[in-house]
């Protein structure tokens, strides 16, 4: 497999040098390294400039409600267990209207790659504040500067007890790849929080900004993935520098590996059985 085989025929939609570029280069070149069948993968988008990758890479895909694309992914993971499953939402997709199904979905672990696509605002509505955007940012909805704390997914999904988290960056499409591919091969429910800078709306976190800022932690030889304590310390690091790697990674049964129905064949793979369920139906009368 190579690049070429993810590619559809569709034009961009994307800001010319918009961070998406770089992140969807790294998902193509890690699927086609990975050798996955492009029919045996599912990614399910959310809403948003995120979203607007459902034409672009030829996969199996799935537009889905907004903040919805972590349950959608998960219950197609469910239902046919062969499949590769991949979300993609934007972070005020998935920390906003999504921050519930982020936590839960963690806290079960299902087998699903979840992408976080990390500019700072909600760009394809023109900019308005995101819940990652920092203290003091300036948007449309924010004139005097966002007054809120900004939410961090990595220590968020480290409280959470995620079994892995990792920070990527859309301008080291070559290190993010390598991210993607742990993440993929994972067994487990992955985060990958992608520093991916809005080019148009937001003028504060450029490409420059990330390049001045970023450190990373997978060239330290110190660094022990299956150190909690260590991962946590390092995730709440954000000023002059800020890390990015993988952060943590541990291996627990996921979400399907503890229901018992999902041993076997894949349930698409099953017949289908009619069920009289009128007791089932009496039973709550």
């Amino acid at each position: 497999m190579t690049e070429k085989d993810y590619l559809t025929t569709y034009k961009s939609t994307w800001c010319p040098g918009c961070g998406n570029f770089g992140l969807a280069i790294a998902m193509r070149k890690a699927l086609a390294e990975l050798n996955l069948d492009p029919a045996k993968v599912l990614i399910v988008y959310g809403i948003g400039c995120s979203g607007n990758g459902v034409n672009f890479t030829k996969t199996y895909a799935w537009h889905s409600l907004h903040g919805r694309a972590v349950p959608t992914a998960i219950g197609a993971k469910l239902a046919n267990k062969d499949l590769t499953v991949i979300a993609m939402a934007g972070d005020g997709d998935g920390l906003g209207e999504g921050m519930g199904h982020f936590i839960h979905a963690i806290r079960g672990n299902a087998d699903v790659t979840y992408v976080i696509h990390d500019n700072k605002t909600y760009s394809l509505t023109t900019g308005q504040a995101a819940p990652t955007s920092d203290r003091g940012f300036k948007a449309k909805t924010t004139p005097e500067g966002v007054i809120e704390e900004m939410a961090n997914p990595v220590s968020l999904a480290l409280a959470a007890g995620t079994s892995f988290v990792a920070r990527g960056f859309a301008g080291n499409a070559e290190h993010l790849k390598e991210i993607f591919k742990a993440a993929i091969t994972h067994r487990g429910f992955s985060v990958v929080d992608v520093f991916q800078p809005c080019v148009t709306f937001n003028t504060v976190n450029t490409f420059k900004w990330f390049f001045d800022r970023l450190y990373n932690i997978d060239q330290d030889a110190t660094y022990n993935k299956n150190d909690l304590s260590r991962a946590f310390k390092e995730s709440l690091i954000w000023g002059a520098k800020i890390p990015y790697g993988i952060f943590y990674q541990n291996n627990r049964p996921t979400y399907g590996d503890e229901l018992p129905q999902l041993r076997g064949a894949a349930l698409v793979k099953r017949p289908m059985t009619v069920r009289d369920i009128d007791r089932l139906v009496k039973s709550f009368a």
